[in-house]
Order: structure tokens, then C-alpha cells, then sequence
């Protein structure tokens, strides 16, 4: 059980990846006024003492301690620590990220009461304050002795704290969202305070504003926080802490991609390279933004270069790559800016598609950028960066790589950063690259399937493609429908067995088992609306599997009903794509027994053979 101190939009990111485990939790607000659903949590309110929380804690077993609470809520994250030293659990702190720009218009202040001397030492008379309705009394001997507009939430309980503290309501202006520019061009104060309240704060926005009105910008720090909390700064980071301190809680558990390795290993190769010392463990942004950490298993240090090498977690993916070694070489180079090599077991690219050159070592945009962004954010001269993965050569025969035309080795991939057990995001990604690689060779149509067998079928019907124009979609029949929509395919067949088709026809756009199952209720529906007899709709009622179908029905009513279901499909896959769309449904024995073309503005029906 783990309890969550919520409440804020941290809160919410917590709610939100502990809703994809299988454990309890309790999420815990001061008040009742945020709106939130907890999938597998209890929702709970109240401010508690430290007594308090020491006996819920006890009573309900809890096992791990959330902090997901405002920064500024000083109170709290100081009764969590000292609770959670009494007990012997765990914190975790759901952190903000906090990059407040180097500028002489921005003025750090340790407390409100630093900011108001250095305020008063600047001659600041005409004030905004931006740093919330309970802070009017921090304030207090500040705003008494100058004119000072704070501004607060359109609400009576804000009110009544203005009328509590003695301040002006004339001096009082309301939150509208994305306004701080505009109010501030409209009061022409000589500063603004607010707090270092991260990006879910407004802290950019606020920034920005005073910046552009060249206005100095008085920012109180966060408050520092007990060193026993374990930090992450996002969703990710977050799971992968519980994944750590309760196994049991997920039942599978994330990983990292390659391309989070090399971008790892690169960085802890350059600074060794800067600073001749062997780190041990690098943090690094993945593309979402959130800082990650992962252990360094070796660097070692030459002349001009370093190498790191990390070992490849997957979680409980089935990926090829899981335990492997990824090691990066960094060297000085004297061109500008970074240049990235393959080295063993690294693929090429052979034909295009992909976003990388053809001849370029297979190490896709995304982790390209990922290190470019950690190496130049430390030295910006030139460097060479080279890639390597051990035994990837071997690896590469077990997946997809040959498919799209990386020759020799693996590449270096991943969009996010972070491998989601059973990888459906790498999947995504695949088809993604496979369908880019299809449309660069010139395919005049790209013919979707299922998996391998259906695939054999389908190339027998369209014999004069190349094999790159076949991709295969799993069960992600929307998400493939939304990449051929985005990369402006202009023909698509989909291939579909019967148990999948049964699916798509009732609008179900992920097929998997998990997901949906057979509904005799709704093929019984489409049996009536296309004309069968009635003999028909009782043989569908009485169906335990989609492929009885194919032998239960007479040829008259199979003739009705398969195209009906097959223009079923077709019509919810035309509300994603809206290229020319054609389907072919297949028998268990591989006979390619109907097809549906649909057109730009009207249908056809052909009944290929049965």
C-alpha cells in the first residue's frame, strides 16, 4: 500500500502511473476540490498531524510514502520526512523541474523575508506580487510601506484571506490564464515576486513576461528538501522508483531503450574526457523532458577520447537487447559541432526512409538528439561519438532491422526514452519506420497484415510489390491507420483474418484479447441489417469461435454477411485514414475469400472467390 500526498499537478502524474499497476494506494489532499479519479487508490482528505499520519501509516500497512504535494508546502514535506523516519519508509518526491534563465533582471532570494530587503536595497515601490493569496502576510511589512497589486484566485475563500490579512481590495486583480504579459504592460510595476514554483507553476511564463517588459523578476527558491527523499522529476521516473522499492506492485516493469544507453554512455565517456574521472552513474533529459539516471558499468580514458560502456535493462521486455553491452567513444575532434559513427554491431542504413542518410550508421534522430543535447550542454567544440553494441550483428537476424534496410548490425532507437513492457511503443515505432521506408521506395500501395502468415497470404495476391511495401500491424489497427494518415500514403489494403475482422467491424481499433472479445450480440445485429435469414442469425448466436463462421453459413448468407462485415471495418478505418482503403478478408487455410475497395467518395463490393 502506498500512500500519495497529492493535491497538484504532480498529483495527478502520480494518480496517473500508479493507475497502470496492480497495487492499492491512498491519495491524500488538504481539501476535496480537486477533481481527480484513482483507478486502484482511495481518495482521502484532511491535513494531518505527524501522530496522525504515524497512525494511518501503521494501521493501513502503508510501504511507501509519495510526496507529490506543492513545493511550498513546507509544513507537510517536513511532517513526511519526519514521519517516514519513525517508521523506516521510504519517500519518494514527485519533483519539479525548476531552470530559471541567468539574467541580471532575475534576483534568486533565499526566503521572503531576503527578497523583501533586496527589494527595498533595489528601491522597488511599485510591486506585483505573483506568489499566491497565502502569502499576503509574508508580505505583509512590504506591501504595508508601498503600492503592492497581488494577484489572486477568482474565489471567495482568496477573498476572505485578503480580508483576513487587512489588504487593499482595490489593489487585489484576478488570475486569468496565459495574462502575466498583459498585466503586467497594464500596472507598469518596477518588479515582480514570485516563487520558484517549476513549470506546472507558470514559473516560465511569469519569467518570460517580466523579461520581455524588461522588469526584474524577484524569485523565492523552493524550499530544500529532506536529503533521504528519493527524487524523479516525471511519470517515468516515478514508476521506475516503485518498480524498485515495491517489485510486486506492477506486474511488469519498464526498462530503458538503446537510445538511452548510448546517450548515457556517451556522456559519461565526455566527462571522463573532461574531467579524468570514472563516473558511475550519469542522469541525462529524455525527449519528454524528465531527468532519468542510469549506472555506468566501465569508462576508461585515453589520449583525445574516453569510452563508457552501460548495460542495456529492458524491463520485462522481450527485447534482444536486454542485458547487452552499448558503449560510446568520444573523441575531440576539430570540425564543428558532434558527428556520430557506428562502431561493432552497429547497422547502416541502406535505403531511405528512416530520417538518416543513406550509408549513415543506423542511430535513429531522436537518440541523436538526446546526446546532442547532453554533450554540447558540457563542452562545445567538436567531438566524434561512435556507437557500439556488442554481438549486434548476431542480433540483428531476430528482428526487424533487415525489413527496412538496416544491413549489418542493430540501431540505436527509441522516441521516448523509456521501454514500455512488451515494447507496443517500439512496435509503433517499427511500424512507423517501416511504412517511412515503403513510402520513400516508391510502394503504390502499402498492404497491412496482421503477422507473418497472413503476410505470406497477401503477397501471393499482390506478387509485383516489393517486400517493403508489406508492414505488419499486430493488433494496432488504429494506431498503423493513423501513421498511414500521417505520412500521406495513398493506398492501403488492410489484410484481416476473421477474428480480428469481428473486432474492427464493431468499431474496436486495438484487436487485442486484452482489449475486446467476441460480441455475438453485435454480429447477430450486422447478420439482420445485410439480410440473412434467420437460420443465419441463430447460427451466429450459437458460435463459440469468429472462425465457425466460415463453415456454419450457406454460401447465400456468407455472401451477405462477410462483405457487410468487411464494409464495417473499412468504415471505421476511413474515420482515421482517408486515403483509397481496400480490405481483404482471409480464411484460416489462407484463401482470399472477399475484398471491400473503398474509394474517395463511394464504395465497391467484389467477391474475389469463395
Amino acid at each position: 500500500m502506498i500512500l500519495v500526498f497529492g493535491g497538484t499537478t504532480e498529483g495527478r502524474i502520480a494518480v496517473s502511473a500508479l493507475d497502470e499497476g496492480d497495487g492499492k494506494y491512498f491519495y491524500s489532499t488538504v481539501g476535496e476540490k480537486q477533481d481527480i479519479e484513482c483507478g486502484h487508490g482511495s481518495r482521502i482528505s484532511g491535513a494531518m498531524t505527524p501522530d496522525a499520519m504515524y497512525e494511518f501509516c501503521k494501521s493501513n500497512g502503508i510501504r511507501l510514502i509519495i510526496d507529490a504535494a506543492h513545493p511550498f508546502a513546507v509544513g507537510l514535506h517536513h511532517t513526511v520526512g519526519e514521519v517516514a523516519s519513525r517508521i523506516g519508509l521510504p519517500v519518494v518526491r514527485l519533483e519539479r523541474n525548476y531552470e530559471c534563465p541567468e539574467s541580471e533582471y532575475v534576483v534568486m532570494c533565499d526566503d521572503y523575508a531576503d527578497a523583501m530587503v533586496k527589494m527595498k536595497d533595489d528601491g522597488v515601490s511599485r510591486l506585483l506580487a505573483l506568489t499566491g493569496v497565502n502569502t499576503l502576510p509574508k508580505l505583509a511589512a512590504f506591501w504595508k510601506e508601498t503600492e503592492t497589486f497581488f494577484r489572486i484566485l477568482d474565489r471567495e475563500e482568496s477573498r476572505e484571506k485578503v480580508r483576513e490579512a487587512g489588504f487593499p481590495m482595490s489593489k487585489v486583480v484576478y488570475y486569468v490564464p496565459d495574462s502575466t504579459y498583459d498585466l503586467i504592460g497594464e500596472l507598469h510595476p518596477d518588479a515582480i515576486i514570485t516563487k520558484e514554483s517549476g513549470n506546472s507553476g507558470g514559473f516560465e511564463e511569469k519569467i518570460s513576461a517580466a523579461l520581455r517588459h524588461g522588469v526584474k523578476t524577484y524569485v523565492v527558491r523552493h524550499p530544500v528538501l529532506s536529503p533521504s527523499f528519493i527524487t524523479v522529476t516525471g511519470r517515468h521516473g516515478l514508476r521506475r522508483a516503485v518498480e524498485k522499492i515495491l517489485p510486486e506492485f506492477y506486474s511488469l516493469h519498464t526498462g530503458f531503450t538503446t537510445g538511452s544507453c548510448a546517450t548515457a554512455a556517451a556522456k559519461a565517456a565526455l566527462l571522463g574526457l573532461l574531467t579524468g574521472e570514472k563516473v558511475s552513474c550519469v542522469d541525462f533529459r529524455i525527449p519528454e523532458g524528465e531527468i532519468m539516471e542510469m549506472s555506468v558499468a566501465d569508462v576508461a580514458i585515453m589520449s583525445g577520447s574516453a569510452c563508457a560502456t552501460v548495460i542495456k535493462d529492458a524491463g520485462d521486455d522481450p527485447d534482444v537487447t536486454d542485458k547487452c553491452e552499448i558503449s560510446a567513444k568520444v573523441s575531440y575532434a576539430s570540425h564543428d559541432g558532434i558527428r556520430f559513427f557506428g562502431g561493432e554491431g552497429i547497422g547502416t542504413v541502406t535505403l531511405p526512409g528512416l530520417g538518416i542518410n543513406v550509408g549513415e550508421p543506423a542511430i535513429n534522430p531522436v537518440p541523436r538528439r538526446m546526446m546532442e543535447t547532453e554533450l554540447s550542454a558540457l563542452y562545445q567544440g567538436g567531438l566524434d561519438v561512435t556507437i557500439s553494441l556488442k554481438d549486434g550483428m548476431e542480433l540483428a537476424d531476430k528482428t526487424f532491422n533487415p525489413r527496412v534496410g538496416v544491413k549489418g548490425g542493430m540501431s540505436i532507437i527509441g522516441t521516448t526514452g523509456i521501454v514500455h513492457p512488451f515494447s507496443h511503443e517500439a512496435f509503433i515505432e517499427t511500424i512507423r519506420r517501416e511504412m517511412d521506408v515503403a513510402k520513400a521506395f516508391g510502394c503504390s500501395r502499402v498492404v497491412i497484415n496482421s503477422g507473418g502468415r497472413s503476410e505470406r497470404f497477401l503477397k501471393s495476391l499482390y506478387d509485383t510489390l516489393p517486400p517493403q511495401a508489406f508492414v505488419q500491424y499486430g493488433n494496432a489497427i488504429g494506431e498503423t491507420m493513423e501513421i498511414a494518415e500521417d505520412l500521406n500514403i495513398e493506398n492501403i489494403t488492410i489484410g484481416l483474418m476473421i477474428g480480428k475482422a469481428v473486432k474492427l467491424a464493431e468499431g474496436n481499433m486495438d484487436t487485442h484479447s486484452h482489449k475486446t472479445a467476441l460480441n455475438k450480440s453485435f454480429l447477430m445485429y450486422v447478420a439482420e441489417e445485410c439480410g440473412c435469414s434467420q437460420d443465419a442469425v441463430k447460427t451466429v448466436a450459437g458460435i463459440n469461435l469468429a472462425r465457425d463462421l466460415w463453415n456454419k453459413l450457406s454460401i447465400a448468407d456468407a455472401d451477405k454477411f462477410f462483405p457487410a462485415l468487411l464494409s464495417l471495418c473499412l468504415r471505421h478505418c476511413s474515420k482515421i485514414y482517408h486515403g483509397c482503403l481496400e480490405g481483404v478478408l482471409i480464411s484460416d487455410d489462407g484463401e482470399i475469400r472477399y475484398c471491400h475497395k473503398q474509394e474517395r467518395g463511394h464504395t465497391a463490393y467484389e467477391n474475389m472467390k469463395r
